[in-house]
């Protein structure tokens, strides 16, 4: 438990510095003309990108090679990205909420979803099976 608040402060100090960075572009590339979910997406992807190190290394202590947490970081922001696009869908082009307030939430729906799936799956540590004693950093 207490490892799992350690990760969960920091991934969130990760979390609120490229969030918040990242609102602020979204709110200024939509302001100069940008539709609301291209510009997501093009933030999104520059997040994936920037912390991948900063959380394999530092939020989760994860040593294992850099190549298959990578993937898997990506799959599980690629299914992030589809949840956080389906509910700009949903609620803004479907139910006319302001794109705003809808991507300040998805902002922590996706970070709780991401959170989970990084402590879980993709930087786990787990005994390998068949093997006494070793963890397995894959």
């Amino acid at each position: 438990m207490k490892e799992t608040l350690g990760q969960l402060i920091r991934y969130g100090i990760v979390g609120l510095a490229s969030n918040a960075v990242g609102y602020l572009v979204y709110l200024a590339i939509t302001a100069a003309g940008m539709e609301h979910k291209l510009a997501m997406s093009l933030l999104y992807a520059l997040g994936v990108a920037q912390t991948f190190l900063f959380n394999k290394r530092w939020s989760f202590g994860h040593g294992g090679t850099h190549g298959p947490a990578f993937v898997r970081y990506c799959m599980s922001y690629g299914f992030g990205y589809l949840v956080n696009l389906s509910a700009l869908y949903l609620c803004v082009d479907r139910l006319g909420w302001p794109h705003e307030v809808v991507q300040g939430a998805m902002v922590f729906v996706v970070a709780a979803l991401l959170f989970v799936l990084q402590k879980f799956w993709v930087f786990r540590s787990v005994l390998a099976s068949g093997q006494k004693g070793g963890l397995r950093h894959d």
